[in-house]
């Protein structure tokens, strides 16, 4: 049976910093299976996982380098991603991108788990696409299948080493499906998700939207337009809500100071950096902390 283990690796790279976190607080993670390890995909039980695990893993937050998958098929629980606690019951499907800070299910829930690296799947993913999906109850058996007809194909892999040709197929066709679920999902436009690849490359860089506009080719008021008919924000909220974001992270899951949080999201000063967070949140840095 493969084993993909979640192994401590060097930090994962956010926009162009790496993000540095000190023993205790939010783990990275890499993607491993031991069984073919060239092969940046499993699928398997979250009770395999849990096994698999150490307490410490299973209560704590985490951030790993790989996609997950989760489809709840009974029980409840709640998964908490990015300081959204879901609630998680069968037919809820979760999309954990790379990145994102998470603690894993807790409670009774069942879920089969699809895990795979950014560069395994065909290019029809959606890499800034919603965490929660509710799967309408006509569909579960349809999502149901596509995560066992995975399954099967990879166990065959693994005992036959074929080419994963079929695979990577049978996961773009399961993310296909995920991304037409009725939700509030953004709307598939290419100039957004060059804004939003641009983003999280250099949100630590710079939060002017008429620097982002140029980079990707746009004027202002353009690149404001593709923001406001994607998400109905302006390109300069979107910015600032990517460097809340971090912002947050760091502050709850790291033991960085707010001075040294600021500095590696761009600002020059502490100051500048508190006034920021609590035009924000509403909040100071430091109470938020708390």
């Amino acid at each position: 049976m493969a084993q993909t283990v979640l192994s401590r690796t060097r930090p994962i790279e956010v926009g162009s910093r790496l993000t540095m976190v000190r023993s205790g607080h939010v783990a990275q993670f890499g993607f491993s299976n031991p069984d073919r390890g060239q092969l940046g995909f499993e699928a398997l039980d979250l009770g395999v996982l849990r096994r698999r695990l150490s307490e410490d893993t299973l209560t704590k937050v985490h951030r790993t380098d790989f996609h997950q998958l989760f489809l709840f098929t009974a029980g409840t629980g709640t998964t908490m991603v990015d300081f959204v606690d879901h609630p998680c019951t069968p037919g809820t499907l979760l999309h954990i991108t790379p990145g994102r800070v998470l603690r894993l299910p807790a409670g009774s829930a069942e879920a089969s788990l699809v895990l795979f690296t950014p560069a395994f799947p065909p290019p029809v993913l959606d890499p800034f696409g919603p965490v929660l999906h509710a799967v309408p109850t006509a569909e579960v058996a349809v999502f149901n299948r596509a995560v066992q007809d995975l399954r099967q194909e990879y166990r065959r892999n693994l005992l036959t080493g074929e080419p994963v040709d079929l695979l990577r197929q049978l996961l773009g066709a399961l993310l296909l499906r995920v991304a037409r679920l009725p939700g509030d999902a953004p709307r598939h436009d290419p100039r957004f998700e060059r804004f939003q690849h641009e983003l999280e490359r250099s949100f630590s860089e710079t939060r002017s939207a008429a620097e982002y506009a140029a980079r990707i080719g746009y004027s202002t008021r353009s690149l404001n337009r593709i923001c406001l008919t994607a998400t109905g924000q302006s390109a300069k909220a979107l910015i600032d809500a990517r460097v809340t974001l971090e912002a947050k992270r760091l502050l709850v899951h790291t033991d960085l100071s707010s001075a040294a949080i600021g500095h590696r999201l761009g600002f020059s000063e502490a100051t500048n950096f508190t006034k920021f967070f609590v035009r924000e949140t509403g909040v100071s840095p430091g109470t938020f902390r708390e």
